[in-house]
Formats: C-alpha cells, sequence, structure tokens
C-alpha cells in the first residue's frame, strides 16, 4: 500500500508561546514564577509581618510620637494639598494624557503597534484604582486617626473581627489613595510590549509614586503600612492578570495547513 504523500512522516511540532516582551527562552511557567508566585510570597510576608505581627502598630506609633503625640501632618500643605490633592489629580492626569495618545493613535497607521499596549494601559490602571476604591466599602476597616490609640473614638477592629452593631462603617483599607499611584506599575507590562528595555523604569515610576503617596498618608494618620502593601498586591496581580489575558487573545493561532499537519499528528 502507498503511503499518502500529504500525511506527514513525522509529528508536527507546535512552536512554543512567547509572551509579549519576553525573550523566547523564557517559558511561560518561568515567566510565571517570576511574575506571580515570588510577588505573591513577598506580598503575604509583608502582610503577615504588618496584619499578624503587629507591624501596623510599631510603625504608626513611631510616626504619632514623632508628630508630638497628635497628627500634625493630618491637614499640612506638603502631605494634604500637594501631595494628595495634586497627586490625585496629577494622576487622573496622566491617565487622561494616555487616553488622548491611544486616541491618536487609533488616527495614525504608524501608531498602529501602540493600540494595544495603550489599551491595556488604561484599562490596567482604571482597573486597579476602581478595585482598590470598591473594596474599601466592603472591608469595613477605620483610619488610624479614627483609633483611640491615636486620639480617636473608635476601639481597633481587625478585618475579620465583628464590629458592635451601630458602629459606623470604616472605610479606610485597602488604601485608595496609594492605588493612584501603584497603579502605574502597569507600566513595566507595557513597556514590555513596545520597549522592553524601559520596563524597569516603568515598574520604578509605580513603585515611587505608589510609596510617596503611600508614605505622606500614613504620616497623615490615614492608613497603616498593610493598607499600601493590599493596594500593591491588588495592583500588580490586576497588571498581571489582565497582561496574561490579553496575550492570549493576541497569541497568533496555527495556520491551516500546520493545523492540519497538528491534527494528522495526533490520529
Amino acid at each position: 500500500m502507498i503511503r499518502s504523500a500529504t500525511r506527514p512522516l513525522l509529528p508536527a511540532v507546535p512552536r512554543p508561546a512567547v509572551l509579549p516582551g519576553v525573550s523566547a527562552g523564557m517559558s511561560p511557567r518561568r515567566f510565571l514564577l517570576l511574575h506571580a508566585l515570588w510577588p505573591l510570597l513577598t506580598l503575604a510576608a509583608l502582610s503577615a509581618l504588618t496584619m499578624g505581627l503587629g507591624g501596623d502598630f510599631w510603625l504608626a506609633d513611631r510616626f504619632y510620637a514623632l508628630e508630638g503625640g497628635r497628627w500634625a501632618l493630618q491637614n499640612a500643605y506638603l502631605t494634604e494639598h500637594l501631595i494628595h490633592r495634586f497627586g490625585r489629580d496629577a494622576s487622573t492626569a496622566a491617565w487622561l494624557g494616555a487616553f488622548a495618545f491611544w486616541l491618536y493613535a487609533n488616527s495614525r497607521p504608524a501608531l498602529a503597534p501602540w493600540r494595544r499596549p495603550l489599551a491595556y494601559l488604561l484599562l490596567a490602571t482604571l482597573l486597579a484604582v476602581a478595585l482598590a476604591s470598591g473594596l474599601k466599602s466592603l472591608t469595613n476597616m477605620d483610619c488610624p486617626w479614627d483609633l483611640t490609640r491615636y486620639g480617636g473614638e473608635v476601639a481597633f477592629f481587625g478585618l475579620f473581627d465583628r464590629r458592635p452593631p451601630g458602629l459606623e462603617r470604616g472605610v479606610c483599607f485597602p488604601a485608595g489613595h496609594a492605588s493612584g499611584g501603584y497603579a502605574w506599575i502597569a507600566l513595566y507590562f507595557f513597556f514590555l510590549q513596545v520597549r522592553p528595555r524601559l520596563r524597569w523604569a516603568g515598574l520604578a515610576t509605580g513603585l515611587a509614586v505608589g510609596l510617596l503617596f503611600g508614605f505622606s498618608q500614613q504620616l497623615r494618620g490615614a492608613h497603616f503600612l498593610s493598607h499600601d502593601v493590599w493596594t500593591l498586591a491588588i495592583s500588580w496581580f490586576v497588571a498581571l492578570a489582565l497582561y496574561l489575558a490579553m496575550a492570549r487573545r493576541e497569541a497568533p493561532r496555527p495556520a491551516p495547513a500546520e493545523r492540519a499537519a497538528l491534527e494528522g499528528a495526533g490520529r
């Protein structure tokens, strides 16, 4: 019997999946190890240190003492007006600028490679801020300045503690203002798609702005350190999940001939 000439003698080997901006030498498994598992373990350890082992109170006690036994910087021009209000407006302006650039890129064929990464950046930052802000209304935790320990009128209740009926809801966890900075760690994955060499600068930008926003709010008595840790975690994993989701949709499907060869090899 004559073997069909159209059937391959050897099974076709599928091309390895390569994520946008990632070296072909890095497997998806190693990518997830570096970008998902290690960050998860690090952030979980920080959360345990701050919430479970008293790190939140240790740091807040020292800030409170340094300010003279009160939140002296709560209404200071630097922390409230410059970093909090102007910083919030600057982050919003940056998002609107990216949106304007995305609109412009959609009208210029030469900028076509930037359209999808810009859409990713806009969506990742928006989702991170929205998620952090939305969770504040559900977690029911107070700010340091509300607590009797720091001159307020409310006892401390942890994340899973039952609060007495009639007690006003707390809306301080996770940190909302810091999300306007940490959301920009999505620049890491944005540059990974368009200019991989700049990805670390993008990550540093998001971390620096998030740390600035978060640290200033801690000095005001608005948040504990753990509030910022959780906001950082939300921002990072939203950015990572959206990058992977969009990369999966963008992945090229095998050509018809290649698909037929793969199907034939599996029979």
